[in-house]
């Protein structure tokens, strides 16, 4: 996707007032009203001389959208601190003169007071639309700043990769997403969709099975779940039923293909596993139940090097350097082969944490693990491995003894903890801090 700096891209993929943009309290939300809110939120932000940004802290989905889309119609770019905690959000302010805060509070104050103006429904394609931080649990929090065009040229598979995967091609898609819309799997599937993937989501976050169930159960078919293997395998590891439901989304961590196959049988329909980052937002997607390799979206492409892999499309801004070794297959394929940051040394022998992981996750009775080098960052020391492992049936010393007749003895993890569950964040994913947190307190 090319465009001029004049240029401008649509805020709706679809202009129809009828069409359906959300469920919310038990019925779905026409484009008509849903413009109607967004002018109401614009009518209430701040008119500064300097570009002004919105710090976006809406929990509920449909008013964090509605406040989104206002925000855009305006030219304000959107702040997505890596968590609600007020010292982070703080941060995120102080670093961007003329930020300012909404929150559900807020949209709802907004809401009370009804608005007839219109609103701005084509965007720069090179305004900064949001920009996404990261957690800064090596260092200071990095930012990664999306232009309209690069996140509308990625959202456009995003959605081709979803429909190609549903046997319905002709009515509305509506999406149930487990993941928050502040971190960027979520912005992507649950709020970019919706507004130019010309999908409709359902405003509830369900986290436990049975609340998950009763929101699928709430919107129409075709159905897409948006989840992660954590959320997933709670399903699967649940009596609760589910209503039929025609895709399957999962990212933000590895999902194997027993888990895949599992989630199929549970739910139906078909399990896409989408890869990207924040850096990059979704570039790749595979059938997980069927196929190891991924399959490139259209215009993208992959350089190998020996410090990870470079990442090219033509919405990108310039390529992008991820920590991903791959190796590259036929047909616009690629397989991953782990990561530059995953390869550690050991008393001058070398080993891959994945690969370590995979082998204690082949031991009957473990259910899930972490290995990590809890000293990697440290100078003039021997680094050591360790592991936190779920495995209710067994003691460390049998996980170990098992673990041995594979692993040198240089890698065997030292320590290796038995925990009742992996501290992951609320995307399922684990945070070195918080592996560092779980084993200080053991």
């Amino acid at each position: 996707m090319t465009t001029s700096g004049t240029d401008t891209l649509p805020l709706f993929l679809s202009s129809n007032a009828q069409r359906p943009i959300a469920w919310r309290r038990g019925a779905p939300v026409p484009l008509s009203e849903f413009q109607t809110h967004v002018a109401s939120v614009v009518a209430g932000l701040p008119k500064h001389a300097a570009p002004a940004a919105m710090i976006n802290l809406c929990e509920d989905r449909y008013k964090f959208l509605v406040a989104y889309a206002a925000a855009l119609s305006v030219g304000h770019t959107v702040l997505l601190p890596s968590s609600r905690a007020d010292q982070v959000v703080a941060d995120v302010a102080s670093a961007n003169a003329g930020s300012y805060r909404i929150d559900d509070d807020a949209v709802d104050a907004a809401l009370a007071q009804a608005s007839t103006d219109s609103i701005n429904e084509r965007i720069p394609a090179d305004m900064t639309a949001m920009i996404g931080y990261t957690s800064g649990s090596t260092g200071q929090p990095k930012t990664f700043p999306k232009l309209w065009r690069t996140v509308n040229g990625s959202n456009a598979r995003n959605a081709q990769s979803i429909r190609a995967a549903i046997a319905d091609k002709t009515s509305t898609v509506w999406a149930l997403a487990t993941v928050p819309p502040q971190h960027m799997y979520g912005m992507e599937m649950s709020v970019l969709l919706p507004l130019v993937g010309d999908m409709a989501v359902h405003a509830g976050r369900p986290l436990f099975p049975a609340d998950i169930a009763a929101a699928l159960a709430e919107i129409p078919r075709p159905r897409v779940l948006i989840s992660t293997p954590v959320h997933l395998r709670a399903i699967v590891g649940s009596d609760q039923q589910f209503p039929e439901v025609d895709v399957i989304v999962s990212a933000t961590a590895p999902l194997d293909q027993p888990l895949a196959a599992a989630v199929t049988a549970k739910l139906g329909g078909e399990m896409v596993e989408m890869f990207g980052s924040t850096e990059t937002c979704v570039f790749a997607s595979r059938l997980t139940a069927k196929e190891e390799q991924w399959r490139l979206y259209d215009g993208v492409q992959l350089e190998p090097r020996d410090d990870g892999t470079l990442v090219n499309a033509p919405w990108f801004v310039e390529p992008v350097l991820l920590q991903d070794i791959v190796e590259l297959q036929p047909g616009n394929r690629f397989v991953v082969r782990g990561r530059s940051s995953d390869m550690i040394e050991v008393a001058g022998k070398r080993a891959s944490l994945t690969d370590l992981t995979k082998r204690l996750l082949a031991i009957p009775g473990v259910q899930e693990a972490a290995v990590f080098q809890p000293d990697a960052d440290a100078v003039g020391t021997i680094r050591r491995v360790a592991a936190l492992v779920v495995a209710p049936t067994l003691t460390a010393r049998e996980v170990l003894d098992q673990l041995a007749a594979g692993v040198d003895s240089a890698f065997l993890p030292r320590p290796l903890l038995i925990v009742d569950s992996l501290p992951r964040n609320e995307l399922g994913k684990l945070p070195r801090e918080n592996l560092l947190r779980a084993l200080r307190r053991e």
